[in-house]
């Protein structure tokens, strides 16, 4: 039978056909010259009983069964419509109210509304997209409703290019205008990472509620554009819109990501201020903030103060202390939560095999590792294996790790390799290096910290033809460096450092500190790592290139502009190298300041001239 299309966007999908009965392919469109007989008073019953069941899906169920056992047809519309709605507003399995609806003789809009949002709100919107081209097939014209239930399953699909068709549709009649409609344009778009045009179609709306102010703030703080997601949340202020537990939630993932402690603090705040303090999901946010800001005692703080906690509490603490150098505590954590006979989770086990990873606890990483399949039955993931190679590798057991990745029972990634490339980089393995940078570029070719991984272990070789002939490789091939960047906070502004960086209105007077710092450490017996300069250069210029890393520049504009004793934060891009880290924890004794700087993989705490991971990073 042909299938027809009533201004669709799309042909028909065959790949999840939906079971239909043939009036429902049919071309032409259902027709009242058959007029439905008067309801029977059963059939209002029924309706009755439906519309009263309240939120129990037995007696939904029970209601069903009902009118099944007194002969009420299964193909009545109106027991149909309210059976569908019911059963999807409970969430039930979406396999019961397509039976019923694959039943109906005629159904109307709101019908296959009900039946598209129930798969968009499903784990599987595909079904969603189908329905919406089955509907337009049947030349049943789409409503208001409609479409921000389909821009919904796009949004979870993130299909950018159905999305851009369906926005396009959605234009072409005339429901662009529509706040609902609107406000799911912006969600779809962010979650599909195009934050631009989410703003853009922000920007176009009207009237914005805080629906969309969440969704646009939401798409940049999830999409690396924090800057901008705190930016927004002050012209939200500024219109006069007050934000809920979402975009708290959205401002902290933000914080985070920048290390914007203080304006975090402000958001914690709010939060006590407006009585969100006793939500689970925004609490877990706020303690996994301050281990991110390296706050921990802060972190502690909030869990301890939890009313409810979760798995995920537990695990964002558990981590949070191993990543900040307290991996002693995060295992003493993981005890306390054996202790009040809680099961931890696959992720709990990430966090507990990284603080001894982190920590340099080889034997103790095996035990928990044996321990979680033996004693709580999980079955080890491709993450799990990866804190194994991990705890391996920075241990210095760099041919042991390369045998474990031999016998994984998983197949090894990415990741797993370039762990081991960079254990070989670090630990001089040349041989094995350059396999494990093969297996990676097999895997994600083009990464540019592989290249510059192997580049170094040839440059701590002295092999300085072949740091040429794989840099000339890396131009050949259009693979850039990623330039490393040092954050810090000061007035309510996130500033950003890079190398060399003059770009700051009082760089004179940065570089002034800058040398007076260096002067200062060199009294203390301080003497450039230039073997961290992997180049074929003088050692005068590796050590000037030492000078003006970002992080050090960073540490000079705080020392400027902040009063003395006050604790100064850093956020780091790449790995701190060991010439910046002995720089900092001279500093912090010299200047008798607290330096936390949060680089790629770990947090140092570095005071009174000791730094929190003891050396082993």
């Amino acid at each position: 039978m042909k299938k027809a299309k009533c201004r669709s966007y799309g042909s028909m999908c065959s790949k999840h056909p939906l079971p239909r009965t043939s009036c429902f392919y049919s071309t032409t469109p259902p027709t009242s010259s058959s007029p439905h007989k008067p309801e029977s008073l059963l059939v209002k019953k029924c309706i009755f009983l439906l519309q009263n069941c309240g939120s129990s899906k037995l007696k939904l169920r029970q209601i069903h069964a009902f009118s099944i056992r007194h002969g009420v047809p299964l193909n009545d519309p109106h027991i149909g419509k309210h059976l569908i709605y019911n059963l999807v507003s409970l969430s039930a399995p979406m396999s019961y109210p397509h039976n019923i609806f694959s039943c109906i003789r005629s159904s109307n809009v709101f019908t296959w509304n009900t039946m598209i949002r129930g798969y968009a709100e499903s784990e599987s919107p595909e079904p969603a997209l189908q329905l919406y081209r089955q509907m337009r097939a049947s030349c049943i014209q789409p409503d208001t409703h409609t479409y921000p239930f389909l821009l919904k399953a796009v949004a979870k699909l993130a299909d950018v290019r159905i999305g851009e068709i369906v926005h396009s549709t959605v234009i072409r009649n005339g429901y662009d205008s529509l706040a609902f409609v609107q406000n799911s344009l912006v969600h779809m778009y962010a979650a599909c990472g195009l934050v631009d045009s989410a703003h853009k179609a922000f920007e176009l709306m009207s009237e914005r509620d805080i629906v969309a102010w969440n969704s646009v703030i939401n798409g940049f703080a999830l999409n690396g554009k924090p800057n901008e997601a705190l930016t927004l949340f002050r012209e939200m202020g500024l219109e006069g819109v007050k934000p809920d537990g979402y975009t708290v939630l959205s401002l902290l993932s933000a914080c985070a990501e920048l290390g914007a402690l203080a304006l975090g603090r402000r958001v914690h705040v709010y939060m006590v201020k407006v009585g969100l303090t006793d939500n689970l999901h925004v609490n877990n946010a706020l303690l996994d903030f301050y281990a991110k800001c390296g706050s921990i005692r802060e972190a502690r703080k909030v869990f301890d103060e939890m009313k409810e906690r979760n798995a995920v509490s537990w695990s964002s603490l558990i981590v949070g202390l191993a990543v900040n150098g307290f991996g002693e505590e995060a295992l003493e954590l993981f005890k306390e939560m054996e202790t009040e006979e809680l099961v931890p989770s696959e992720v709990t086990f990430v966090g507990v095999l990284y603080a001894c990873s982190h920590c340099g606890m080889v034997d103790e990483g095996f035990s928990y590792f044996k321990r979680m399949k033996e004693k709580y039955g999980i079955v080890p993931k491709i993450e799990h294996h990866g804190c194994i190679v991990d705890l391996l590798s920075r241990a210095g057991l760099v041919k042991e790790a390369y045998q474990y990745i031999r016998n994984m029972p998983l197949q090894p990634n990415a990741v797993i390799w370039r762990t081991l490339l960079g254990a070989c980089a670090m630990h001089g393995h040349l041989t094995l290096g350059e396999y494990a940078r093969a297996q990676v570029l097999k895997l994600e070719p083009g990464y540019s910290g592989d290249y510059v991984l192997l580049s170094n272990l040839y440059a701590s070789e002295q092999r300085w033809s072949d740091v040429h002939v794989l840099r000339r490789k890396m131009l050949r091939d259009g693979v850039k460096k990623i330039p490393g960047y040092s954050l810090v906070e000061f007035g309510n502004h996130v500033y950003e450092f890079l190398m060399g960086d003059r770009s700051h209105p009082q760089s004179d007077q940065i570089y002034a500190m800058l040398a007076e710092i260096t002067k200062r450490l060199r009294l203390e017996g301080y003497a450039p790592h230039t073997e961290n300069v992997l180049a074929d250069i003088e050692e005068e210029e590796k050590e000037n290139a030492l000078s003006y890393h970002s992080e050090k520049i960073a540490v000079a504009f705080m020392l400027l502009k902040t009063a003395p004793g006050t604790p100064i934060r850093i956020v780091k891009n790449l790995r701190i190298c060991a010439d910046c880290h002995l720089g900092i924890k001279l500093t912090s004794k010299v200047f008798e300041r607290e330096i936390i700087v949060r680089d790629q993989s770990r947090f140092h705490h570095f005071r009174d001239g000791f730094c929190s991971c003891r050396d082993y990073w």
